[in-house]
């Protein structure tokens, strides 16, 4: 009888060639982070599969992220239904103990807020790379984009949402003469360029992603109080409406993992696997050198005990140099129309490692809804003969859950309140728009004789704290320190804070509570540290 063991996942049982005899067909955990690939055409099995691996690996106490396209996914939250097929299917793989129905722990989350959790990241942890590739910036804008952040690491200026980058390339822009022979060549054609992105951006509904609280990466990676793994699961019906964003944003969390997770080589069962389904989306236009850092992130996060799946509908979509390092295969009927669609088929049946016994390409177009060609890393880490597959049945149910239970799963959610308002923390933003004031405020000053204020900033037009006497000049210690990252201190060369503003000293225990300021914090007297895709680290 077959099933799930302490250290595989059941998968289905092989249809056996004449003359031979049927095989149970196990992912074992141990490869679990050499990472995989589920692909088929539409309507042959391929989010099934991905139900019945996300079942086995939260049953292994493996966390599981996986983005739900048409909100089918969301049913592995609530107890399956005895259907017919589905017993017959369980009898038909000769599961142990015949068809149980069984529901898993799942958070949902969402980046619109509406089908769960917020997910926010500041502008400072996606980086110039990656809001680029989302902006579909060229090469010059790509350009001034990095100018423009390497000018807010300098000047200590907290990015955090799209108003933030805003106000920024608006500073840049008024700067451009000086920073040109600094930094190199900053047009306000091209910042014009940005702005007009960002607008279309934040239509898209970018600005409900980009701010704080942050998402904990520790909040994907958690257990239920019976072992199981968690199963996040992403809404993405309204995301895929974005095509770009959902890449993007899957992208950032992939990368997120790989900076963040300590390494902890090949575990006998993975921390997290991630599911990255409608693949295609994270390839398709991408430059060479963003290919390149997708490998590298997906070759490496392998040691911090991440799996990453991709599923897609035909293997084409994934590049060469990212197919090679996917392990565990789950290959579904592909149809064969198209000239591009025969050399998929070819494509896919050469990426197994051959059975004498089956013509795996014929197999390809022949095979069922429910059915699979299956070829997962066993031993010591060798590819196992492809084989036909019934795909077992999963014990979740089958399609989506109602919004009510949704509602009911979000209302008794541990998460609950952690991410749900936005705060509004002051960042470049607001610190531009302080020395904006200030500098309207001493000219008014110097043509009328007033005394000089600050209308607006962090002390909401009210004067500036006066500094005590015996506080440490800002010329050293750890206050000067601290002013020179975040513009305090006597005006500089690149224009700082003016006198009679308060030292940042006096508002650091503000700053420290602050998620992304005590991320520049842990940097003191070194340089910002960006991660592999460009993001601030951690």
């Amino acid at each position: 009888m077959a099933g799930d063991t302490e250290d595989r996942i059941f998968i289905g049982r092989s249809v056996p060639a004449k003359g031979d005899k049927a095989a149970d067909q196990y992912l074992t955990l141990k490869f679990g982070n050499r990472h995989g690939l589920v692909t088929g055409a539409t309507g042959t099995g391929k989010t099934v599969s991905l139900q019945v691996l996300a079942e086995g690996f939260s049953r292994a106490g493996t966390a599981v992220f996986a983005a739900d396209i048409k909100g089918d996914l969301s049913g592995i939250a609530a107890q399956g239904e005895p259907k017919d097929f589905l017993v017959e299917r369980a009898k038909a793989v000769g599961l142990d103990g015949g068809w149980q129905p069984d529901e898993f722990p799942v958070t949902f989350w969402d980046l619109f807020g509406e089908q769960g959790h917020p997910i926010r990241a500041t502008i400072s942890e996606v980086g110039p790379l990656l809001l680029a590739r989302l902006m579909d910036l060229n090469d010059t804008q790509e350009g001034v984009l990095n100018i423009a952040f390497r000018v807010a690491d300098d000047d200590g200026l907290l990015l955090l949402d799209l108003k933030d980058l805003r106000a920024l390339l608006g500073h840049i822009a008024e700067r451009a003469g000086e920073l040109t022979t600094e930094y190199g060549n900053v047009t306000k054609q091209s910042i014009g360029a940005i702005q007009r992105q960002l607008l279309v951006l934040e239509n898209q509904g970018g600005a409900k992603f980009f701010g704080e609280p942050a998402l904990s990466i520790k909040d994907l990676i958690r257990k239920d109080r019976d072992g199981r793994g968690m199963i996040n699961l992403l809404a993405a019906d309204r995301l895929m409406n974005s095509p770009r964003l959902y890449a993007t944003f899957l992208l950032w969390l992939l990368s997120e993992l790989f900076e963040e997770l300590p390494e902890v080589g090949d575990p006998d069962t993975p921390k997290l696997v991630f599911f990255f389904d409608e693949a295609h989306l994270l390839f398709d236009d991408a430059p060479k050198a963003l290919l390149d850092k997708i490998e590298q992130v997906v070759r490496l996060i392998r040691s911090k005990g991440v799996g990453v799946y991709f599923v897609t509908q035909n293997p084409l979509d994934v590049p060469e140099s990212v197919l090679a390092q996917l392990g565990n295969r789950v290959q579904h009927a592909l149809r064969a129309f198209t000239p591009r669609d025969q050399k998929a088929v070819r494509t896919a049946a050469e990426t197994f490692r051959p059975n004498p016994k089956l013509d795996t390409a014929q197999v390809i177009m022949e095979m069922g809804k429910g059915e699979a060609l299956v070829s997962m890393l066993e031993g010591n880490g060798v590819p196992g003969i492809v084989q036909r597959t019934l795909i077992r049945p999963p014990a979740g149910r089958i399609g989506p859950i109602t919004a009510q239970e949704r509602a009911a799963i979000l209302g008794r959610s541990l998460l609950r309140g952690k991410y749900d308002t936005a705060i509004d923390s002051e960042s470049a933003y607001e610190v531009l728009k302080g020395r904006a004031g200030e500098r309207a405020a001493e000219r008014n000053g110097g043509r009328s004789g007033a005394p000089t204020s600050v209308p607006s900033g962090p002390w909401g037009g009210q004067p500036a704290p006066q500094q005590p006497s015996e506080a440490p000049s800002s010329g050293g210690g750890l206050g000067g320190i601290l002013d020179s990252i975040f513009g305090g201190g006597k005006p500089g060369p690149r224009g700082g804070r003016p006198a009679g503003r308060a030292s940042v000293t006096e508002v650091v225990a503000k700053q420290v509570a602050r998620s992304v300021a005590s991320q520049v914090g842990t940097q003191l007297g070194k340089a910002i540290l960006r991660g592999v895709l460009g993001g601030m680290r951690r």
